[in-house]
Formats: structure tokens, C-alpha cells, sequence
């Protein structure tokens, strides 16, 4: 495995995701902002922030596939969410726990942040998740 994840004693504890990763790899993948659209661009879960998350992840396992990745390789998520308040962090991990074991998401999370945002590119989307991996 090119990734080994992990967070230091000292840091935040019991977090959804590490605090650190360290990889190898001569391959660096970066995955463009992902929503939750089909392959013909028809919106998936209007209204449904944990719909919307399971699909971007779902899109993003898409995006590593066709670079010959996975999560496994990956080394940082950026999540942006319209309209964040503290109270949506409960539909938005039942999105990530949802199709983590599809997906092939490891849990916790590899780094990640999540950025809230008054709005994205059009107004039903909810999140975007934008990926970086490092592979052989």
C-alpha cells in the first residue's frame, strides 16, 4: 500500500477521519470537484445532503477507478457544503457510512476537511468533494 494513515497522540481524538497521511508513490492523482449528478448529468437526491454525499463519493470511486486507484490511495478529501451548520453532520456521515464498504472507503476518513459554503455552481447542489491520491 502506497498510504499509511494515521493520527497522533495529541491530537484531536475520536475525529471521522486521520489526522495525517504519509505516501509513497510516483503517481499523483488530483480529482476535480465531484457532485451529485448521474453520467448524464441528471441531479441524484435533490434536497438530501446524505444522498448527495453518498453519490459524490460514489462519482469520486468513479474518478480513482479510471486513474487505476481506489480510497486506498488516497491522501486528502475536501468537502464543501452549502449552508453548513454543526447540525448536519448526522445526514452528512450517514452519507459517508452509507456506501463507505461499497465505495471502498476506509473509515476513519483520510485527511479531510469540510468547508462550509454559502453556495455551490447551481443551486441543487448540496456538496462537492474534490480527492487527492498518490498511487505506483
Amino acid at each position: 500500500m502506497s498510504v499509511t494513515r494515521f493520527s497522533p497522540e495529541g491530537l484531536q481524538p475520536n475525529t471521522p477521519y486521520h489526522h495525517v497521511a504519509v505516501a509513497t508513490g510516483s503517481r499523483h492523482i488530483h480529482v476535480s470537484g465531484q457532485v451529485a449528478r448521474l453520467g448524464d448529468g441528471s441531479p441524484v437526491a435533490p434536497g438530501d445532503l446524505a444522498g448527495q454525499v453518498a453519490q459524490v463519493l460514489r462519482n469520486t470511486g468513479r474518478a480513482l477507478a479510471g486513474a487505476d486507484s481506489s480510497f486506498e490511495d488516497v491522501v486528502r478529501l475536501t468537502f464543501y457544503v452549502t449552508g453548513w451548520t454543526p447540525e448536519k453532520i448526522g445526514p452528512f456521515m450517514a452519507g459517508v457510512e452509507s456506501v463507505a464498504e461499497e465505495v471502498g472507503l476506509p473509515l476513519p476518513l483520510p485527511p479531510a476537511s469540510l468547508i462550509g459554503v454559502d453556495r455551490l455552481f447551481e443551486p441543487d447542489v448540496l456538496v462537492e468533494l474534490e480527492a487527492t491520491a498518490i498511487a505506483h
